[in-house]
């Protein structure tokens, strides 16, 4: 009983010099309009949601090119890549429902199949009836499953370090390991190091030093979001994909698979699971890159797509 005082004690000391140091209040939706919005940001209701979203370059391309984010990120993640694309295509950016100035789903439901419904209304909503599709990592997820249960509305298909097959992580943010821990997983709502941030951001990236303190406040801040913290938790608690093999073998759209040689998320094997499995598709692998090449090598990216797009 000595024991299991004493340990019961230290934990209570550990959560209130936690909370001292890395409390953590929600940032008001307003405050990061504000910061995180430019001219070309809009705002549309989806399923009782206000979606974030930017619609840029050419506007009299009836064919857009839709690009979703992964896990813990938003629209952002594509800025530099469709700041090189938008001379020749129409781009279109999003928030993810849990994440962004987007923010959750007030019903808490954050399967894949929610998210194929969301991306198929909001397409309605901005009367786009057919694009090219792709997306990262859990943006690939949801992209490739769009086109499987939409064919005839995708022309194109863009997969980058994408989700859908078992994996076996050589690492993961630390923020992916604590939303799925008990106890600690609620803790994250109110206590947020902004070195969790800081490191989750840095292993999705091959080199560490291309991480700008710019893009930490970024991730952090959006994860500050009112309502983000508890959305991410949901996510990340939501099974996924239990017929992967036969959705993605039925898949005939030509599909560009790009991956970062050095991905410690989702590790390029996987790579090489789409490449066998889909019967229409392109690989390219960039050397020294990890799991967001359009982040960190916006360039190489955006080379790889214009040249499948062309």
């Amino acid at each position: 009983m000595k024991y299991l005082k004493f340990i019961g004690l230290s934990l209570l000391v550990l959560v209130v010099a936690l909370s001292c140091f890395y409390w953590k209040n929600d940032i008001p939706l307003e405050t990061l309009k504000s910061k995180y919005t430019t001219a070309a940001s809009a705002f549309v209701d989806v399923m009782q949601m206000q979606v974030h979203y930017r619609d840029e370059g050419n506007k009299n391309d009836s064919l857009p090119l839709v690009l979703i984010h992964g896990t813990g990120a938003s629209l952002h993640t594509w800025e530099e890549s469709v700041k090189l694309l938008t001379d020749s295509f129409r781009v279109i950016t999003l928030d993810l429902p849990a994440y962004g100035l987007t923010g959750p789903n007030p019903k808490r439901i954050y399967s894949q199949e929610f998210y194929v419904q969301f991306i198929d209304e909001f397409l309605k909503r901005i009367h786009v009836n057919k694009c090219i599709i792709g997306g990262n990592s859990l943006g690939g997820a949801i992209a490739w499953n769009y086109t499987y249960e939409h064919p005839t509305k995708v022309e194109k298909l863009i997969l980058i370090d994408a989700a859908g097959y078992p994996m076996i992580s050589e690492s993961k943010p630390i923020a992916f390991t604590l939303a799925q821990i008990p106890v600690l997983k609620h803790m994250l709502n109110y206590i947020t190091p902004r070195f969790l941030a800081k490191k989750s951001v840095m292993n999705v990236y091959d080199d560490p030093t291309k991480v700008t303190e710019k893009v930490v406040d970024r991730y952090f801040d959006l994860f500050l979001r009112e309502g983000n913290r508890q959305a991410f938790v949901d996510r990340m608690n939501f099974s996924t994909y239990p017929d992967h093999l036969t959705r993605i073998r039925s898949i005939k759209t030509p599909t560009l698979i790009i991956w970062g040689e050095n991905d410690k998320l989702i590790p390029i094997e996987n790579a090489q699971k789409f490449h066998a499995d889909l019967p229409n598709d392109t690989l390219v692998v960039l050397e020294k890159t990890g799991h967001v090449p359009m982040e960190e090598n916006p360039n190489r990216t955006v080379d790889a797509i214009r040249l499948f797009l062309n």
